[in-house]
């Protein structure tokens, strides 16, 4: 997270810089920069909050769609919206580092979408989704989708005010995933295994493996297979945003703020 590789404030990046140059200061700063994580996660989770009861007031599904570069996520959206977009009321928060190609790739498939470019910062917080949801200004009763920075460490710190996380593991990238990056998927609701057209052109990969590794990591989280090129799955993924969506209006106001 920001408090460990420096991506947060100028001025952690200049402690981060210092770490690596005064090696033998290290022990001295510890706890400096553990009350700086301490403070940056309260913070964040505070607006967050304040998110997430927005969202819950006006009837919105927000989704936190995490995963590493390349794993589809923009693929996922684009036949996601092309396919039910209309029906769902889909709208996209995109989030990179740098250009705003994907938010043009969203608009291109026929859904509103609003492009949060983060610079040297490797995820979305709360504070940049409250500014992009300002600007999105989604419909009553919609979905929104936080196509967050492609990345498995950092994002999955950091609560947006979501509802919900879906996180993509291509079939590209190999069976243990999960194992590398567990904290990613001890918080996932949903695991989407992506890209399994590819299957039949991937020998090293076993599909049971990756199973097995989220389901022990947390057997709460439902498994979805799917390919966004062939269509396969993709009608359970549907029914998953419609479910998620029906069970957030039946929420006890309460629960927005929690």
């Amino acid at each position: 997270m920001c408090a460990t590789c420096g991506c947060s404030s100028e001025t952690h990046e200049h402690e981060h810089e210092d770490h690596h140059h005064h090696d033998h200061d290290h022990h001295h700063d510890a706890p400096q920069v553990i009350e700086l994580e301490r403070r940056v996660l309260a913070k964040n989770d505070h607006l967050a909050s304040h998110n997430r009861a927005d969202f819950a007031r006006d009837g919105i599904l927000a989704v936190n769609l995490l995963g590493s570069p390349g794993s589809g996520k923009t693929s996922l959206l684009e036949r996601t919206i092309r396919d039910a977009g209309g029906e769902l009321g889909i709208a996209v928060v995109e989030g990179d580092q740098a250009t705003a190609r994907d938010a043009d790739r969203i608009r291109a498939a026929g859904a509103r979408a609003v492009q949060v470019q983060t610079g040297a910062v490797c995820h979305l917080d709360a504070a940049m989704v409250e500014r992009a949801a300002a600007e999105l200004r989604p419909a009553r009763g919609s979905i929104v989708v936080i196509e967050n920075v492609g990345n498995l460490v950092c994002p999955a710190l950091f609560d947006l005010g979501e509802a919900a996380r879906v996180v993509l593991a291509s079939v590209a990238e190999g069976d243990d995933k999960p194992e590398k990056y567990p904290h990613m998927f001890r918080r996932a609701d949903l695991v989407l295994v992506s890209k399994i057209d590819l299957l039949p052109h991937l020998d090293d990969f076993d599909l049971a493996a990756l199973v097995a590794r989220a389901r022990r990591l947390n057997p709460a989280a439902e498994i979805l297979e799917i390919s966004a090129r062939s269509g396969q799955g993709m009608t359970a993924w549907y029914d998953w945003l419609r479910a998620r969506r029906a069970a957030l209006a039946a929420w006890p106001a309460k629960e927005a703020s929690r």
